[in-house]
């Protein structure tokens, strides 16, 4: 599967709590509702940090991949799935 397109795209690789959810924060405040930010970074604690803050901020978590401790994420603004 080939993963989802995005408009957005940000680096936190080498970053550790809170500066990644911090950049992704201020970033999807700037960004369209609809429009999709693909996150890199190595920190694991971005896996619970960014579900979290999709959960709460109604935002769809649309690919969450980990491969030789890089984590990929795709965050699409304001739309979230009713499951």
């Amino acid at each position: 599967m080939s993963p989802p397109e995005y408009e957005h795209f940000i680096d936190t690789r080498g970053l550790v709590c809170p500066e990644p959810l911090m950049i992704v924060r201020n970033k999807v405040r700037t960004m369209q509702n609809g429009e999709r930010l693909l996150v890199l970074a190595t920190d694991p604690s971005t896996d619970r940090d960014f579900r979290n803050f999709c959960r709460f901020m109604k935002h769809t978590l649309e690919l969450v991949e980990v491969a030789n401790k890089e984590h990929k994420y795709v965050i699409r603004k304001g739309v979230q799935d009713a499951s």
